[in-house]
């Protein structure tokens, strides 16, 4: 019986694991612009110098050894519906029977003025890096002139992104920085600026409170109902008409789908790409899209969330569904099972929400601690990861305190 050549375009979590379960029944290739999958919920690490950056990131063949499926390092640049084939700007044009769009998610600016020019985002090692090199950069101008000049930090969005970011930069200033430098760790100040009434909306108002306090607790200045209405050089305004001093913004306000997506001229709605509950795209029956770049819903007829777990979900459920093909069976409809969230704010400090079981603390970090270990690939990272949380927890220090600029 003739395999079928599938397509992934993209190595993020949904894409390795369609292309993992895919290479049992099918001739399967990943496409991606990089050559490694980084693991996004750990950028932040990164960012503040709790981790390396190669502990984020790993290879993408490495991730497809011993599978049989291939990998080409390329971006899609058209999709040639007639012949089936997808045209790279690599050169390459790829035949596929079936088409897999895992392209992931990009930052959402929602239309805000100075988003993309005076603020930063988290969405892949670089800007990791880059934001690193910001804040160190800007210590060592504090500790050169030895004044009261402040240096403030805003990270937006008071999502888990955002949270654990502006934890983690309040744990820096209060611990390494500080140990480096106290006087200008003195003049640092972290805040966090949310335009809803509460940190975490998914999570209970209980567990939204604990983390406000929590934060509070570590020194971030906390700003709820405050909708930015637009970022200027060192400057956001509110849409109160309030005026903050901000030397370096951080932008976790909200994603969208990968700006690629609109090269396909898929169907899209808001950003994501139409799909039916097969998971099959509107009116393409042989195109899929799966991840943060597919506009599947939930019965409530909502966007499902943007996370790890819904692609890893869908890239299992994707494999079945070709097999039910193959099979002559009909296709089913995609039905996500949440099974919690859950988000870290510092030193065993954590929330974590699994149908109506809720944990903070110290038993929180350390589920939290567990399962992005668990989802981490890689012997390599796993165990360089151990190493530099323990090195961290018990020193109080973070050696990856690196000025490395990206050119």
């Amino acid at each position: 019986m003739n395999r079928p050549k599938v397509v992934i375009l993209g190595g993020g979590f949904g894409g390795l694991t369609a292309a993992r379960n895919l290479s049992k029944i099918a001739d399967v290739t990943v496409v991606d612009r990089h050559n490694f999958q980084t693991f996004l919920p750990l950028l932040y690490q990164v960012s503040t110098a709790g981790l390396a950056a190669d502990h984020v990131a790993y290879p993408i063949r490495g991730a497809l050894k011993k599978t049989g499926a291939k990998f080409c390092m390329a971006s899609p640049i058209a999709i040639d519906h007639r012949n089936k084939e997808i045209k790279l700007d690599s050169s390459e044009i790829l035949k596929f029977d079936h088409l897999v769009v895992a392209l992931g998610s990009a930052t959402a600016d929602f239309g805000i003025p100075g988003v993309t020019q005076y603020t930063l985002g988290m969405k892949s090692v670089s800007e990791a890096l880059n934001i690193r090199a910001e804040v160190m950069r800007r210590f060592e101008d504090l500790c050169r002139f030895q004044d009261d000049t402040m240096f403030n930090i805003s990270v937006v969005g008071g999502g888990p992104t955002g949270v654990e970011m502006a934890g983690a930069l309040a744990e820096l200033q209060r611990g390494p920085l500080k140990s480096d430098e106290p006087n200008a760790a003195a003049n640092i100040k972290v805040r966090i600026i949310e335009a809803g009434p509460r940190l975490l909306p998914p999570f209970s108002e209980s567990l939204s409170a604990r983390t406000k306090r929590d934060l509070e607790k570590l020194g971030v200045e906390v700003l709820l109902n405050a909708a930015v209405k637009k970022v200027a050089h060192r400057k956001i305004e509110l849409a109160n008409g309030q005026e903050i001093d901000s030397e370096i913004t951080i932008w976790a306000a909200g994603v969208t789908g990968s700006p690629a997506i609109a090269q396909l001229n898929l169907p899209t709605d808001r950003g994501r790409i139409k799909v039916d509950p097969t998971l099959q795209v509107s009116n393409y029956p042989y195109i899929w899209a799966i991840g943060d770049n597919a506009g599947a819903m939930d019965k409530d007829g909502k966007f499902l969330p943007m996370v790890a777990p819904v692609a890893i979900q869908q890239g299992k459920f994707l494999a079945k569904q070709l097999q039910r093909i193959a099979a002559g069976k009909p296709l089913q409809n995609f039905k996500y099972l949440d099974k919690g969230s859950m988000a870290t704010i510092g030193r065993n400090k954590a929330i974590v929400e699994v149908r109506g079981l809720k944990l903070t603390g110290i038993l929180a970090w350390y589920a939290w601690l567990w399962l992005h270990l668990f989802y981490l690939l890689g012997g390599r990272n796993k165990i360089g990861t151990m190493a530099d949380w323990t090195w961290n927890y018990l020193t109080f220090d973070r050696g990856n305190r690196h000025i490395m600029d990206i050119t």
